[in-house]
């Protein structure tokens, strides 16, 4: 009912004479172009199962029914339907002659794009609150950290990616596209459709940059500030093997972190990438959109002795 109202909505208020639009792609010969199905069709695999992976482990073994590992299933959930979004299309991009997406399918992908990222950038947010809650509050951490709060933080991630997609659906539902109708971009997103609209667009710049900054920038320094309390409690401890047995339990998180905020801030934060879409900007816009979806689970499973133990309890249960 949600996304038909946002359409109903889009449909009264824009008057383009566009109906479909080319979406340019990475630039790639000819030749190289099922080399680069291949390539991205193997990775939208792995990440399916990496992510549906994790989502069982932490769904069969009790020992990974902790907040952590809840806010980590809710990313799994969020990466497989970023990784959805975009690349299947991309995958058929590849193999036609004609880039082509209807109007309403761009919007489409367009919504459930932002709807997504906002949501794992207040994931990632809330996994930083969640150890800093362990390693500055560890006596307290089942108490702070209790059934109630998990759920109220994490619809609260849900809730902000739902508030920030409507907001950019709606902005770019009153824009007109008078042509041309060429996205040079990888998927359609908002400043590639800004860029072609025949209307002026100072003002939804206006919204796009509070937008990110609600949707972006607040989280990141909640991260930020979530981290820098947990540095400041690592320095107290008096023992080597200490500081870093502590630190090993976010170094995940923060590698995740850095990887997401990194090419985030590049793709739409930097306004020269935001608008000139180089294929720098292209292979930037692919580690955020399709490679990290895939490493997380990666990342995650690769020095974590909890999800390794579950693996392998899983795994003998199969076995035997």
């Amino acid at each position: 009912m949600v996304l038909s109202d946002i359409m109903d909505i889009m449909d009264r208020g824009n008057h383009s004479s566009v109906t479909e639009f080319i979406i340019l792609g990475l630039y790639i010969g000819q030749q190289h172009k099922l080399i680069f199905f291949f390539i991205f069709f193997i990775i939208y695999l792995i990440t399916i199962v990496g992510n549906l992976f994790i989502l069982t482990l932490i769904i069969n073994d009790s020992r990974l029914h902790s907040p952590m590992y809840f806010f980590l299933a809710n990313l799994s959930i969020v990466d497989l339907h970023c990784v959805s979004v975009t690349v299947p299309k991309m995958l058929d991009n590849f193999l036609s002659d004609r880039k082509s997406i209807s109007f309403f399918g761009c919007m489409l992908q367009m919504y459930c794009f932002q709807f997504f990222i906002v949501v794992e950038c207040y994931i990632l947010a809330a996994m930083a609150y969640d150890r800093y809650v362990a390693i500055c509050y560890p006596l307290n951490y089942t108490l702070i950290m209790n059934r109630r709060v998990r759920f109220q933080l994490i619809a609260g991630c849900w809730l902000m990616g739902f508030l920030n997609s409507v907001t950019e659906a709606v902005c770019v539902s009153t824009l007109d596209f008078c042509g041309p109708n060429v996205i040079d971009h990888i998927f359609c997103d908002i400043p590639p459709l800004y860029k072609l609209s025949c209307s002026s667009i100072f003002a939804h710049e206006i919204v796009f940059m509070v937008v990110v900054f609600i949707s972006g920038i607040i989280p990141f320094l909640l991260v930020v500030a979530s981290y820098a309390c947990i540095v400041s409690a690592i320095l107290k401890i008096r023992t080597s093997t200490g500081r870093r047995k502590t630190f090993s339990t976010c170094a995940s998180h923060l590698m995740v972190v850095t990887l997401y905020y990194g090419s985030g801030t590049y793709c739409y934060v930097n306004p020269y990438s935001m608008y000139a879409m180089s294929q720098e900007v292209k292979v930037i816009a692919v580690l955020y959109s399709v490679i990290n979806p895939m490493l997380n689970p990666i990342i995650y499973s690769m020095r974590n002795k909890e999800v390794k133990g579950a693996f392998k309890t899983l795994f003998l249960r199969k076995r035997f």
